[in-house]
């Protein structure tokens, strides 16, 4: 089994990658961590290039992401909550995802890639909400092929209690855990 994980958390040690190391640990197979802060990842110029042509014009280290999701079994969309939103680096690094969508919709070419399980694991407090950034996420699961969406996972009250702590947090990523190891996808 191969996960690729979206970190779109900007604190190497913060309550979005204390679930992270939780779901890693228990995950079975084989996963690349994509750090969104920290991957040499361009956004989307729109230059499109992937409008006529597959694959995307700018070199770094997105080709890599590209291979590893044409045959990964799951993909797992981990960030804090900004303003109701995924935060701006996971943005840019999604919109990279749009060599598939111009695949689908302007070359009329299937996306190449395995049908995939996928999942959203969101933190944060205050009085924003999460639903804005997993509509957003859905949109980039979809994007990758991912055919079966777990339901949110999120702890929204990270002002009030570290998200390791949050109980049925925790439990929402064993529950993550459970569903990418099923095997089979629709």
């Amino acid at each position: 089994m191969k996960t690729l994980i979206f970190n779109g958390s900007p604190r190497n040690n913060g309550d979005t990658v204390s679930l992270l190391k939780h779901f890693t640990a228990l995950l079975p197979g084989e996963y690349k961590i994509v750090d969104a802060y920290r991957a040499n990842i361009s956004p989307c110029l729109d230059c499109r290039y992937c409008k006529e042509k597959s694959g995307c014009a700018i070199k770094d280290e997105m080709q890599e992401v590209y291979e590893y999701l044409k045959d990964c079994d799951n993909v797992l969309i981990a960030s804090p909550v900004y303003f109701s939103e995924l935060t701006g680096p996971m943005l840019s690094v999604g919109s990279r995802l749009q060599t598939y969508f111009c695949g689908r919709f302007f070359r009329k070419e299937e996306c190449g890639l395995t049908k995939k399980k996928g999942a959203v694991l969101l933190v944060g407090g205050g009085d924003g909400k999460p639903d804005k950034a997993y509509e957003t996420a859905k949109v980039l699961l979809k994007n990758m092929n991912c055919k079966e969406i777990y339901p949110l996972v999120c702890s929204h009250n990270t002002d009030r209690i570290p998200a390791i702590e949050d109980a049925k947090a925790v439990a929402g990523v064993e529950e993550i855990v459970s569903f990418f190891s099923n095997a089979e996808v629709c």
